[in-house]
């Protein structure tokens, strides 16, 4: 039996059985060379509906389709063979009622290979949530700052940080876990807030702009690497490709213009006659 087959995938359970131990490390990927990358290090990769933005260049997730979706989960999943990969349900897709979620997570898992699905929505996402989990779905859930609903929300500002305004975030925490999601995204709320959600609920909690107080941390993989045009203000980079994918292409145009091409082996002999 080869290596590659040996190495068990991290499951739903595997990651839910992780709170309160060593912080868990996600990012999110698309193709199948970054998953490739991430998969030693990551113990869950996320397909964002993130890819919109950062690889379509849309202004919001909004318009991300559940087609759109399946094609980078089917890539990561080529891509990685040690981390337990989400797809993301995109917006329009889960909604309408449990029957529309649970034939369209399904779809993704069958045609992806997937091992959970993500969702947006706290207690009114609890329903929906227990259906699927009841159905063989594993679920992640995502509360705080929903991107999803950015139109409703008026934008891409912080929650939570009036500690008079908790109560909802926190009834939201609490109802996706007893719905049964194995885990919960926790984006763009105050610190304080943050921890009282990862205190008071029994599933782990996946920070993204809430501070190091949570269970893990999820990142936008081309925020990280500096290669988005803008970039949220809790994130850290740790490299900056940018500049150096923009030097490398301006040196290969350079050279093509100028019929030179050292870089590029000459694979054909000319036969002599």
């Amino acid at each position: 039996m080869s290596a590659q087959a040996d190495v068990k995938r991290f499951t739903a359970p595997d990651i839910r059985a992780r709170k309160g131990g060593e912080p868990i490390v996600s990012l999110t990927a698309y193709h199948a060379h970054t998953a490739r990358i991430l998969d030693r290090f990551c113990d869950f990769i996320l397909v964002g509906d993130s890819l919109g933005m950062v690889m379509h260049g849309l202004e919001t997730t909004v318009p991300v389709t559940l087609d759109m979706m399946i094609l980078q989960g089917h890539a990561v999943m080529r891509g990685s063979r040690r981390a337990l990969v989400v797809v993301d349900m995109p917006f329009g897709s889960y909604e309408a009622s449990r029957e529309q979620a649970f034939m369209s997570a399904a779809r993704v898992m069958k045609e992806t290979g997937c091992g959970a699905i993500k969702l947006e929505g706290g207690a009114h996402m609890a329903p929906t949530i227990a259906f699927l989990v009841e159905r063989g779905i594993p679920v992640m859930a995502h509360v705080g700052l929903t991107p999803q609903a950015i139109n409703a929300l008026g934008g891409f500002r912080a929650r939570g940080r009036d500690p008079a305004d908790w109560g909802p975030f926190e009834d939201d925490a609490r109802a996706v876990a007893e719905a049964g999601a194995f885990a919960v995204v926790v984006e763009a709320v105050a610190e304080p807030l943050a921890a009282r959600m990862t205190r008071d609920i029994a599933i782990p909690t996946i920070g993204i702009g809430a501070s190091a107080v949570c269970d893990g941390q999820i990142l936008v993989l081309e925020d990280m690497l500096g290669l988005s045009p803008r970039v949220p203000k809790f994130v850290k980079r740790f490299g900056d490709l940018g500049p150096s994918i923009e030097k490398a292409v301006a040196d290969y145009a350079a050279e093509v213009r100028a019929r030179s091409f050292p870089g590029q082996a000459h694979v054909y002999a000319v036969k002599s006659k």
